[in-house]
């Protein structure tokens, strides 16, 4: 039978089996899995059938545990049924497990194995999460590739039918999940060969129904459970002999056979490897090398994993094994080793005791542990396992790939082994996040793939943060079989879409001898020599490399395109490569154009054609000089004069070094220093804001909107001016109460990424030329050197006087120092300037509890994070725990906060009578602290002063209670708890224990960041999705209204609610200072634009103002406090509704695409929502315009 060549990722493989065979699909997004989810989402939104001709049912719980009750319930009653996950979302599924296990359900759960949060969170993989579900009853069956991805879900899916056991299909997340290959894809038909009806109808007769009622799911005391427990053991016995039953059935419809255990290797090996994941795929390829070089090894991989059988596993084993090394992609803390390595050891000590082993000498057993958290596993590192076990005692409990310094587990590797790749074409592009380099790779992988005989392969590594971070895209072609799943250590082509990496980053130590080098540069072949580090020049001459550049930014600006210069480079990367013949490549690239903007419109389509036709047009190629004579140098991350932990640890991991970094310079606990974005200078900006003094008005907005606090103001004494640099400017601060004093505007240029929000909407205008504002966007290179010596200068200036700051303003807030800043957040966040605020209003007394999300990635990603402190070392304490758990994080900070501060105040009352000489002398400051009034900042200020002379006094104190109010003296000041997140988080998996925290009357602040979508994995639809809106998980639209969760709250009647939004700034600062205020609960919710909306982030304060003049968004105040006061508590700020919902919605793509996939759907949504919207508005209005007294009874 001819099959379908596709170059599709491991998630899409067994995206296009799962949907094929099952019938209900519940799902809740998680990285690395939810594309599984999304591809689902999409085939039913189009009306794709599955094998037996129905659309399946595919549903978004609101949390993992969500799903797996909803599958549970499914199976229950039937359905064929399905979901994805991966690590703390795999946990919570774990009760529900063991139910469906328990119950002998059939069903398959497909798991992209994902790293579990420890001493911080990732979300790479490894298999920990996998490893946590040993004990569910679940059969574990791991697949190596993408094609392994598609084959054994569908073998998996005939097996769990047969043998009544559950499976869970896994393969490492991102590594094979995210890995893009060539395979051949299976088809409907082989799915119906390999799916036995009679074991549907089966499994629908054993479900519940009134037809024939049973009871499931009792209750069972001692005498009954035990034994009922023990009656599945038939079933589990058989799960191997029938798994390998289907596998060779799949092998006659396919020809490709799978063994439960496989052996690959040397008949006459005596060192072995056993293994299981992609790592396999790496030692394959090493076996094969080796052996073919005379050396005596082998690999066995493992498919089942559990139930384990014994027999075929051992008789894998060659008879000459004399030792073997067990690799577990997991850490047990604790254990007496790693699960598959304990497995292997039970399984080879049963058989030699049972005398059923191919080998009368017991080998020798060592286990190790490698790529946790995605951390790489080449073949060096694979082959100094094999090499550990040429050794007359080898290593037990080691470690691959990383120097583990502290019990000396690590393995020693040739750093410059590589495998010979002859016939093969690798590639390596650099890539800035949200420049469209990844997208534009996937389609060349296509392409070639599509086009072309060779085989394919690609994979992306970038790390957690937001768009604007380094992405390296991986790919392969060639006509053998790629069986390569790591990252590319000799390319024949290197590119490096962003000029600025040339001096941070070593990329063309990739680059073989005679590769091509493509740069895009603001620079033409006669400039950019000079223009790039002396040591870059070095290596294109020492490595005889082609030399190519084109300036795809300012291509992309004059086109309309911005910093999307993925279609530019990508074009440029076929005329250079001549991979295909160029007239078929740029066919084909017009052709994915239309494929992934057609949604777009066609303005965008002919936008991405003009990028093709101007890439042919501009590439340059360099005439390389003989000799490296530039002025300029790569530089280090960081100077000498940084803390001693910035130079070790923080310093090299900016350099894309980590992985060199030695274990003992690692926090043991995964506690890390405040203040480091600041060592970063990410330099991604081609332009930045420059002031013009004439024109600026000083009201602080360019600052309050500013994403990533780049732009700061402060107002200070004019006679520190006297030693400022020739560039620095100043001038003369407006207000009565600055008279005399100068101020000054100051930008970042190493920390600005170039977003243009702050020009975007400075009211500031010249009377004379409309353009020119206060602030205005200017090439940066040559401002660079410059205003970043008046940056450090500006930082050398005194705070502002806080007599000056009027807290309540929004200049005066802007005048406070910002205690976040330099986030990884994306250009343009529509969330960081609410974070920012915060940081800068009650920064030297918060505690933050913050929900995994967009919030916890730009706010605690390494290798720097953005959370920092004021002049005096006070600002945020920062932690995150989980994604559902937030809520009630934050409300244990504010239980601990609370009674600390009780306990401290229970101390010093007890030290009122205490006689030493300091305490009997200090019964005046004691009453002080005791009766402080902590309303205002100059009342925390106060008692700060306060509790510092407190401590004076209580060091020499003899008194017990003396010791423990100096450990506790700092709760004597006010403390502010902080429980940050997103919609995702609040109104989805985390709404219950939210729900309870406000409920609970304790003094919490939450911030809601409401970009309306899962932003952080993806932009999946959330209950704060609005009708109408297309999203991931909602291809076909939303078909629900938006959840109005301030509007829950407000029921409550004791829980501070507020709406804000970048549309109204004061409002804003006026929010969060009554929020904070407030003794009792309270609730931001902040209208955050995003990237996820398909707008221009520049604009997003527009999109913002448009939300809230169409009513979607609807900005108030509810204060509990004007309750007491006879006034009603809740305060419309926002005026009635100016433009109808359908005129903010059609600015933004989420909701103009719905028009173009599903015409008739979009005109009925969109009629309901604009109803929906007024009804909503009217019902505020109603609501704030009730009498003042009401509720109360009249005489």
């Amino acid at each position: 039978m001819s099959r379908k060549k596709v170059c599709i990722d491991g998630n899409t493989a067994v995206a296009h089996v799962a949907h094929a065979t099952n019938e209900v699909i519940a799902i809740y997004p998680i990285t690395p899995s939810s594309t599984m989810g999304e591809v689902s989402d999409a085939k039913s939104a189009v009306g794709q059938k599955n094998i037996w001709g129905t659309i399946p049912k595919v549903v978004e719980m609101q949390s993992e545990g969500g799903a797996a009750g909803a599958v549970h319930g499914a199976l229950q009653a039937g359905a064929l049924t399905t979901t994805f996950t991966a690590s703390q979302g795999l946990l919570l599924m774990i009760p529900n497990m063991f139910k469906i296990a328990g119950e002998l359900t059939s069903t398959v759960f497909h798991v992209s194995a994902r790293a579990v949060a420890s001493h911080a969170l990732s979300i790479f993989g490894d298999h920990s999460d996998v490893m946590a579900c040993r004990s569910t009853g679940w059969a574990l069956l791991a697949s190596n590739n993408p094609q392994e991805c598609m084959d054994l879900a569908l073998i998996a899916q005939g097996a769990t039918l047969e043998a009544r056991v559950p499976f869970l299909h896994f393969f490492d997340g991102f590594r094979t999940s995210n890995e893009v290959q060539k395979i051949e894809e299976l088809t409907f038909d082989d799915m119906r060969a390999m799916i036995d009806d009679d074991l549907v109808r089966a499994h629908r007769q054993r479900a519940m129904s009134p037809d024939r009622p049973i009871l499931r799911g009792t209750a069972q005391n001692p005498d009954v459970f035990f034994p009922s427990r023990e009656t599945i053991n038939p079933f589990y016995q058989k799960v191997p002999a029938i798994l390998q039953t289907q596998m060779d059935k799949f092998a006659q419809l396919t020809g490709r056979r799978y063994q439960l255990y496989e052996y690959v290797g040397s008949p006459e090996a005596e060192r072995v490897v056993v293994c299981m994941g992609s790592g396999c795929d790496t030692l394959h390829e090493l076996v094969e090398y080796l052996t073919d070089q005379g050396e005596k090894i082998g690999l066995v991989k493992v498919r089942l994993f559990q139930p384990l059988d014994v027999q075929k596993f051992v008789n894998t084993l060659p008879t000459s094994v004399k030792k073997i090394a067990v690799l577990d992609r997991t850490k047990e803390p604790g254990a007496i080793g790693e699960p598959l390595y304990v497995a292997v050891r039970s399984a080879i000590g049963e058989a030699m005791e049972n005398r059923q082993a191919p080998f009368h000498n017991y080998p020798v057993i060592v286990g190790g542990r490698y790529g946790l958290g995605s951390f790489e596993f080449s073949p060096a590192m694979a082959k100094s396992v094999f090499d550990n076990l040429s050794g007359d005692k080898p290593k037990n409990h080691f470690t691959v790939g990383i120097k583990e310094d502290v019990t000396g587990s690590s393995l020693d590797f040739d750093t410059g082994f590589r495998m010979p790749h002859g016939g093969l074409y690798q590639a390596v592009f650099y890539g800035l996040g949200s420049d469209g380099t990844v997208g534009a790779n996937k389609n060349s992988i296509k392409i070639i793939g599509d086009n072309t005989d060779n085989k394919a392969q690609a994979y992306f590594v970038y790390d957690s943060k937001k768009a604007g971070s380094m992405t390296v895209s991986h790919l392969r072609f060639g006509k053998q079989e790629i069986r390569s799943p790591y990252l590319v250590e000799s390319a024949d082509f290197v590119a490096c879409h962003n000029f600025s990496f040339l001096e941070k980053y070593d990329m063309l130590a990739k680059a073989k001898n005679g590769a091509t080098f493509l740069l895009n540069s603001p620079y033409h072949k006669d400039e950019v020599w000079e223009q790039i580090p002396r040591e870059v020049q070095q290596q294109i001459i020492d490595k005889k490399l082609k030399f190519y550049v084109i300036d795809g930014v300012r291509l992309g600006n004059e086109i309309g395109l911005g910093p999307r210069i993925n279609v530019i480079m990508q074009t440029a990367f076929f005329k250079i490569s001549q991979i295909i013949p160029l007239d078929q490549a740029v066919r084909e690239i017009k052709d994915a154009i239309v494929k992934t903007y057609g949604k777009a419109g066609e303005k965008v389509v002919n936008m991405n054609y003009q990028a093709v036709d101007a890439a042919l047009a501009n590439l340059e190629e360099v005439a390389v000089p003989a000799n490296a004579d530039g002025n300029k140098r790569m530089k280090s991350a960081v100077s000498d004069d940084v803390p001693d932990f910035i130079k070790k640890v923080t310093g090299p991991i900016i350099d894309g070094k980590g992985e060199k970094i030695a274990v003992s310079n690692f926090p043991v606990d995964g506690t890390y220093p405040v203040g480091t974005s600041k060592y970063e200078k990410r330099n991604i900006a081609v332009e930045i804001p420059v002031w013009d003094t004439d024109l600026c008005i000083q009201c602080g907005i360019c600052s309050f909107v500013c994403p990533h606090a780049v732009i700061r103001m402060k107002i200070y004494d004019a006679d520190l001016l006297k030693n400022a640099p020739a560039a620095f400017k100043s001038t003369e601060a407006k207000g009565k109460e600055a008279a005399g004093k100068k101020f000054t505007l100051q930008v970042s240029p190493e920390d600005c990424t170039g977003c243009g929000a702050c020009v975007h909407n400075c009211p500031a205008k010249s009377k004379s030329d409309e353009k020119r504002k206060a602030i205005n966007m200017e090439f940066q290179p040559p401002l660079r050197e410059q205003e970043a010596v008046n940056w450090d200068f500006f930082l050398g200036l005194p705070d502002t006087d806080p007599a000056l700051v009027n807290r309540a303003t929004v200049k005066g807030s802007q005048l406070l120092r910002p205690t976040f800043e330099f986030s990884g957040a994306c250009a343009g966040c529509g969330e960081t300037p609410f974070v920012k605020l915060l940081s800068q209003l009650f920064g030297d007394r918060a505690l933050i509890a913050n929900a995994t999300g967009c919030s916890s990635i730009y706010g605690g990603n390494l290798p720097t994070t953005p959370w920092t402190t004021r002049h005096d070392g006070r600002g945020p304490t920062w932690s995150n725990s989980l994604f559902e758990d937030n809520a009630e994080f934050g409300f244990g900070m504010r239980l601990t906060v609370d009674k600390l501060n009780q306990y401290a105040l229970e101390l010093l009352e007890k030290l009122k009578t205490c006689s030493c000489a300091g305490c009997s002398s200090s019964q005046g400051l004691f009453h002080a602290i005791l009766n402080a009034d902590q309303s205002s900042q100059e009342g925390i200020e106060a008692q700060r002063m306060r509790v510092a002379e407190l401590a004076k006094i209580l060091a020499p104190c003899p008194e017990p209670e003396a010791k423990d109010l100096l450990n506790l003296a700092d709760f004597l000041v006010k403390k502010s708890v902080w429980i940050v997140g997103g919609d995702g988080w609040a109104y989805d998996i985390g709404y219950g224990g939210l729900d309870h925290v406000l409920a609970s009357g304790e003094n919490v602040n939450v911030l809601v960041l409401d970009t309306e979508v899962y932003s952080n994995t993806g932009g999946q639809a959330s209950k704060a999705t609005p009708l109408g809106a297309v999203a991931q998980f909602a291809a076909a639209g939303k078909r629900m209204g938006k959840k109005d969760l301030g509007m829950i709250s407000m029921t409550y009647g004791n829980i501070y609610v507020a709406k804000v939004s970048l549309a109204n700034p004061a409002q804003m600062v006026k929010a969060f200072l009554e929020a904070e205020s407030y003794d009792g609960p309270s609730l931001i919710l902040a209208y955050s634009h995003c990237i996820a909306h398909g707008i221009n982030m520049t604009a997003g304060v527009d999109y913002c103002k448009k939300a809230v003049e169409s009513g979607h968004w609807p900005l108030y105040r509810f204060d509990p406090r004007l309750t007491a006061q006879g006034k009603n508590p809740l305060q419309l700020d926002s005026k009635p509704p100016t433009i109808s919902f359908e005129e903010f919605a059609q600015g933004e793509n989420r909701f103009r695409v719905l028009k173009k996939t599903h015409p008739e759907a979009a005109k009925e949504l969109m009629a309901k929502a604009n109803q929906l919207t007024r009804a909503h508005f009217g019902l505020y209005q109603k609501l704030a315009e009730m009498e003042s007294d009401c509720g109360k009874n009249k005489e």
